[in-house]
């Protein structure tokens, strides 16, 4: 949620325009201060951040998005297997990136275009290579999975969130620079593995148009569900569980609509809890997020309650619907959260944040540190009276940096 200053809003950020009485008392009550959730040198994506909001170490246990996602769908990833986030996207006819989501794709609308990939390019490629090599995982939504048996992580894929509107034709995959022919044990070289990536969004763009979803949906002038974008692939990771890295959590819980975060999750031993109407966009279950948040509070330790709608909201460039997503976080999900936590004998301790900055005009996600909230019954306030992005410089905790965060919490 957190974007820089708007003319259309006065000059003010949606967190600063948006009426947002909870997380202003929660500012007032605990500390602030800002955080530091991407390492140099990483993408400024969910991935890295929200890992290191939870205390790990990137350059430990970064993987990508790929293997993250193949956790929570319930993939078990084999020791040699490639898995890439893949995006079903629309581009349009003069060869740019009109959305990263395919036109807000449902998860029944997909599925017969990942059995479609399956079925004509997965089955065509296998057999011309000799072997189970490729084939797409059904995920929600937009989200899916590639694994490319024998695939190697050293290529360099364009997330396409961060290039609306640009030609996708030059954001094709390449081998790392300098890695060109390297060779791992069991796996082709980068340069293989590029090609074959790219083969497979050449020939998806040749297949999708003519599925009979898009056929309809051009009748009707809607966004087409028209090309793959395969990105941010790795390797199984090697991740200790949260209960591992910090003694006082026994247990904890994940409630999230996005298959990353519950990937995320479930390497980090936490439980994950699926919740009926949870979207990942603006119409999201708040209200059964919340209580789902709730009832497993009562049971467990931690829980890391995730929303997405703000970030679809700063993708689509919407800037009255992100102030809309703000004020539903507030009055939805951290006003119920406070109040009834507060009637319970055992205190409970709340933190606040955004994973990364996603401004509306720019539409992509960028690295700045971000403001954050702690607060729990008897903490010293500091002088800061509302939350946003700027009010927090001025917080007591100051600037925090990646897993500086989560030792706070353990305090």
């Amino acid at each position: 949620m957190a974007d820089n200053p708007i003319e259309q809003l006065g000059g003010k950020t949606p967190l600063q325009y948006a009426k947002t009485p909870y997380m202003d008392m929660l500012a007032r009550m605990g500390r602030t201060g800002r955080l530091v959730t991407v390492p140099q040198g990483f993408p400024p994506g969910s991935e890295v951040a929200n890992t290191a909001i939870l205390g790990y170490n990137l350059e430990e246990v970064y993987e990508g998005r790929g293997p993250l996602e193949a956790a929570s769908i319930g993939y078990e990833m084999r020791p040699d297997d490639l898995a890439l986030r893949c995006n079903i996207i629309s581009v349009r006819d003069d060869g740019t990136i009109k959305t990263h989501n395919g036109g807000n794709l449902t998860t029944e609308d997909a599925g017969p275009l990942i059995d479609l990939l399956n079925n004509t390019i997965g089955k065509e490629v296998n057999e011309r290579l000799g072997g189970d090599i490729v084939k797409w995982i059904r995920g929600i939504q937009y989200r899916h999975l590639l694994i490319i048996k024998g695939g190697s992580k050293h290529i360099v894929c364009n997330p396409p969130h961060d290039h609306p509107d640009e030609k996708w034709r030059p954001l094709l995959v390449t081998a790392e620079p300098g890695k060109e022919d390297m060779h791992e044990e069991g796996r082709m070289t980068p340069q293989q593995t590029a090609d074959l990536v790219n083969e497979l969004i050449l020939k998806s763009y040749e297949l999708l148009p003519k599925a009979p979803l898009n056929v309809e949906r051009k009748k009707l002038g809607a966004d087409l569900a028209n090309i793959i974008w395969p990105w941010s692939g790795g390797y199984r990771p090697a991740m200790q569980t949260l209960m591992e890295q910090y003694p006082q959590v026994k247990s904890g819980a994940v409630v999230s609509a996005v298959d990353l975060i519950q990937g995320i999750g479930k390497y980090a031993g936490l439980n994950i809890v699926k919740v009926k109407g949870a979207t990942g966009l603006w119409d999201t279950n708040y209200e059964g997020k919340t209580r789902a948040a709730l009832d497993n509070l009562k049971t467990k330790d931690f829980v890391f309650l995730h929303v997405e709608a703000s970030d679809e909201a700063g993708h689509d460039g919407d800037v009255e619907l992100k102030v809309k997503t703000i004020e539903n976080l507030d009055s939805r999900m951290i006003g119920p959260i406070y109040e009834e936590t507060r009637t319970w004998d055992e205190p409970v301790q709340i933190a606040i944040l955004p994973d990364h900055y996603t401004p509306v005009e720019m539409r992509i996600h960028v690295g700045e540190p971000v403001p954050f909230i702690i607060y729990y019954p008897g903490i010293e306030a500091d002088a800061v009276q509302t939350y946003d992005e700027y009010t927090c410089v001025e917080g007591s905790y100051g600037i925090l940096k990646l897993q500086q965060f989560m030792q706070e919490l353990m305090k």
